[in-house]
């Protein structure tokens, strides 16, 4: 679209104009030189040669457009020859010049679109003209979606052509297109051979020949597939290396996802315990195979998630024996003061002795279920492992037939452990029993009970996959009939039992699970149908510091607390507890002993009672885990009522579930659920008669 002559005659008209002044200007300003001085004459040509710079410089200005005009009057013929809509345009949108086609389609608009989706797509084509590139940006014209192509034709101008419906992007002869077309659509040809790539690859590659890639024939295979599934001989079917029911899963899944990317599992045909990745690529009627093992990787996630799930039931197990351990501890202080009022000789004291032994039952199964969550009550020491299964060895001989036979191995430089050594004995004892009843179904048998020191290493070896230094080994095997897989996922479960109902509670191998966890320690567990089953436990070694390494090997045990025959004595308690049914029979049985009682139920009321008592307070006992403040919050607070008077938690979690909440404190003891009367008033007398 070429400027209007008008325009151009306006211009010139315009600049005959700045000529004539120029000239005038130039006259009167030299007509003062005629009798001016000599020192006025050089600054008057100073102002003409400057006036005559201006001067050529317009005249260069306004002959510069006169090119692109020459250059758009070229642009005018090479449009109107091509067939689909095209245009001219400056790099501000501007059209300078348009074919027909363009004009019929898009209108008799000056300018591309100056707004909306086309506007923004169409200036980052041309943008991309600038760079030298082919822009290319959607746009609406005539009703339909067309694609406009930018392309740099000149200095500042750029060729717009629209593709779509006016026959592609240049009108080229069909027999062209064919071969374009031919081209574009063409698939490499079927490989020969497997590229250098696959070929020295740390992961299993094979090419292979057939329509379905498990009954395929190798053709070629590299080394590590040969080291990976034992086979990729030249003509072997591939599907052979893969075992046959996954073999038959993965066909299925390929089936559905044929076009996908995604990894199909497999189990190798040598040893279907190994796992591996198989991707699949397909050229004509050949397949490239690629095999990954992650047999380590699987079983690191099972590890993982069978973690996971033990974490989540070890929390729900503990929520529910902390419950359970307050119903427990209100349930045999209400039975001490039944036993008052019926002593031996009365008709009731057998029922209550009954009840009685039936508590302590359940008792016993809290401490389970807290050693299985973690959450029991610890008290650590360094132990020697042999000398602890020695120790052990005729407890454990007591607990089995006459036809199972007990092998003790104990290796040489046995480390020392720092761990509870009731809670160890519990745990080789557990796994002793289990040991017994997996093998009297074969009529005898032998287990056997290990003891070693072993390196990172031979641990990992062993079962520990995530072992860092040296080890203490405990472990414990039998020749029994092994645990079949789909049990051998669950049985650190509680409740989770093979027996018969009434002969256990599945709580036996959750409790070892949660005992070696709360040692710091590991337990792995192998078996195979058939060929017995191994249970190691691996606990850290235990390094003394410098100054106890110096010192002689002894432990220092720590005296004994008499035990406080009379039981009552004179003080004031805050009793600080939210549960209703221990709190008023604990008070009640205290005040029985001579002691004066203040009554807490959260830990907001017992700090009002501790400031309006200031000073005036014994000792002050409180549950540690409460609905609002806790009881180490509590006691932060209250300390500066309390002054140095004692404190004693009592809590059905363990010790070290808040102890470092209480950094820094003193004067402070814990007795763990649940307790009877006589436990806690031998308590209080100790901690009164120690403040005193």
């Amino acid at each position: 679209m070429a400027e209007p002559p008008s325009k151009t005659r306006k211009a010139d008209v315009f600049t005959a104009f700045a000529v004539l002044f120029f000239l005038l200007a130039v006259i009167f300003a030299g007509a003062p030189l005629l009798n001016a001085p000599l020192e006025a004459l050089g600054s008057s040509l100073l102002l003409i040669g400057l006036a005559g710079v201006a001067c050529i410089g317009l005249f260069v200005l306004r002959g510069s457009p006169e090119a692109p005009q020459e250059a758009e009057a070229g642009a005018e013929a090479f449009l109107a020859a091509l067939e689909e809509p095209a245009a001219v345009v400056a790099p501000d949108g501007r059209l300078l010049t348009t074919n027909s086609a363009w004009r019929e389609t898009m209108g008799a608009h000056p300018r591309l679109p100056k707004s909306g989706a086309a506007a923004s797509s169409l200036f980052g084509a041309l943008a991309a003209a600038r760079r030298g590139e082919l822009g290319r940006a959607p746009i609406k014209a005539g009703g339909q979606e067309r694609e406009a192509m930018v392309s740099p034709i000149g200095p500042r101008r750029f060729l717009v052509r629209l593709a779509g419906r006016g026959g592609g992007p240049l009108a080229l002869p069909s027999s062209a297109l064919e071969v374009l077309n031919a081209v574009a659509t063409a698939k490499a040809p079927p490989p020969k051979v497997l590229d250098a790539f696959a070929a020295a690859s740390p992961f299993g590659a094979a090419l292979l020949e057939g329509d379905d890639p498990f009954e395929a024939r190798i053709i070629e295979a590299n080394p590590a597939l040969a080291a990976l599934a034992k086979g990729g001989e030249a003509g072997q079917v591939f599907g052979a290396l893969i075992e046959p029911a996954s073999r038959l899963d993965a066909g299925l899944r390929l089936a559905d996802h044929r076009d996908g990317h995604a990894p199909l599992e497999v189990r190798l045909a040598h040893d279907p315990a190994r796992i591996a990745h198989l991707y699949l690529t397909q050229t004509g009627d050949r397949w490239v195979a690629y095999l990954v093992d992650v047999s380590e990787q699987k079983q690191v996630e099972l590890q993982l998630s069978q973690s996971q799930k033990m974490q989540a039931i070890g929390q729900l197990a503990g929520g529910v024996a902390h419950d359970f351990n307050n119903l427990l501890t209100a349930i045999l202080m209400q039975l001490d003061v039944l036993s008052t009022r019926h002593p031996v000789g009365d008709p009731s004291y057998e029922g209550l002795n009954e009840i009685k032994q039936t508590s302590m039952r359940a008792a016993d199964l809290v401490r389970k279920l807290l050693a299985f969550s973690r959450k029991q009550t610890v008290q650590r020491e360094i132990l020697d492992v042999g000398e602890m299964i020695s120790e052990s060895e005729v407890l454990l001989r007591r607990l089995l037939h006459e036809d199972i036979k007990l092998v003790t191995d104990y290796g040489r430089n046995l480390p020392h452990v720092r761990a509870d050594r009731g809670q160890l004995d519990t745990a080789v004892m557990n796994l002793v029993v289990n040991a017994r009843d997996a093998i009297r179904s074969h009529g005898g048998g032998v287990i056997n009970i290990r003891t070693a020191r072993v390196t990172q290493e031979e641990a990992r070896s062993l079962g520990y996959p995530t072992a860092q230094g040296d080890h203490a080994l405990i472990d414990v095997s039998d020749d029994g009939p092994g645990i079949p897989p789909e049990v051998k996922e669950k049985i650190f479960e509680p409740f989770f039992t093979t027996k018969a109902v009434g002969e256990g509670t599945g709580l036996g191998l959750a409790t070892v699970y949660g005992i070696v966890k709360q040692s710091d320690g590991w337990i792995a567990v192998d078996s195979k149908p058939g060929q017995g089953a191994a249970f190691r436990i691996f606990l850290p070694v235990h390094v003394a510091p410098a100054q106890e390494a110096a010192a002689p090997a002894v432990e220092p045990v720590a005296p004994k607390r008499p035990a406080a025959r009379d039981l009552s004595g004179a003080g004031r308690i805050l009793f600080v507890e939210d549960e209703d049914a221990v709190r008023g029979v604990a008070a009640k049985l205290l005040r029985a002993r001579g002691y004066e009682v203040i009554e807490a139920a959260s830990g907001e009321e017992a700090l009002e009672y501790a400031e309006t008592h200031a000073g005036e307070i014994d000792l002050m006992i409180s549950d540690v885990v409460m609905p609002g403040m806790q009881g180490p919050d509590l006691l932060k607070q209250a300390r500066q009522y309390l002054g140095a008077a004692p404190v004693m938690f009592i809590s059905g979690y363990a010790e070290s579930e808040f102890s470092d909440l209480l950094e820094g404190e003193r004067n402070v003891s814990f007795l763990p659920k649940p307790i009877d009367i006589k436990t806690l008033a031998e308590r209080v007398k100790q901690e009164l008669q120690k403040a005193a």
